[in-house]
C-alpha cells in the first residue's frame, strides 16, 4: 500500500505543477506575443493635418495617406459649390516635389498645381456641382488619391 500512496502523492504533485504550468502560460503567453507584436510592428506615421489652405467655409470631404510623407485632401464650401485639393506633407522640410490635382471626366477638365515645396501643394479649386471628382496628391513620386468620388446631385446646376 506504500508504494500505492507514494505513486498518488507523486501523480499529486505532478498534477499540482502541470496545472500551475498551465494556469501561468496563458498569462505568459499573451505577454509574450504582446512584446513581440509591439517590437515587431512597424511605426505608422503621423497622418498630416489638413491646414486650411483652401480658406474659410472649405470642409474636408475626404482624404488619402500618401504613404508616411503626408495626405492629400479633398475639401468643398457649399457656398461656393467649388471642391478644393491641398497636399499636406507630414513634416516639412527640404523642397521636394510635389502635386495637388483635382478633375472631372466630362468634359475633361483638370486643375494641378506642381512644383518643389517644403510644406503643401495646392489649394487647387475646380466648380463640379453635379459632377463626380477624380483628386490626387504626390510627394516625392509617391501618389495617393481617388477616381470619381464625391459625386454631387446630378440635379445640381452648375455655374
Amino acid at each position: 500500500m506504500t508504494n500505492i500512496r507514494r505513486a498518488s502523492a507523486i501523480g499529486a504533485a505532478v498534477t499540482a505543477t502541470a496545472c500551475a504550468a498551465i494556469a501561468l502560460a496563458p498569462a505568459a503567453a499573451a505577454a509574450q506575443p504582446a512584446a513581440q507584436r509591439a517590437a515587431a510592428a512597424p511605426k505608422a506615421a503621423a497622418a498630416a493635418k489638413y491646414n486650411g489652405a483652401c480658406g474659410g467655409g472649405y470642409s474636408v470631404v475626404n482624404s488619402a495617406q500618401i504613404g508616411t510623407k503626408g495626405t492629400v485632401f479633398l475639401t468643398y464650401s457649399s457656398a461656393t459649390g467649388k471642391n478644393c485639393v491641398v497636399t499636406v506633407r507630414t513634416t516639412p522640410g527640404k523642397a521636394v516635389h510635389m502635386t495637388a490635382s483635382l478633375g472631372f471626366a466630362s468634359p475633361t477638365t483638370t486643375v494641378s498645381d506642381t512644383g518643389y515645396y517644403t510644406t503643401y501643394a495646392g489649394p487647387v479649386y475646380l466648380d463640379a456641382r453635379g459632377l463626380c471628382v477624380t483628386w490626387r496628391g504626390e510627394i516625392s513620386g509617391e501618389v495617393a488619391g481617388k477616381n470619381g468620388t464625391n459625386c454631387g446631385s446630378l440635379a445640381a446646376n452648375r455655374r
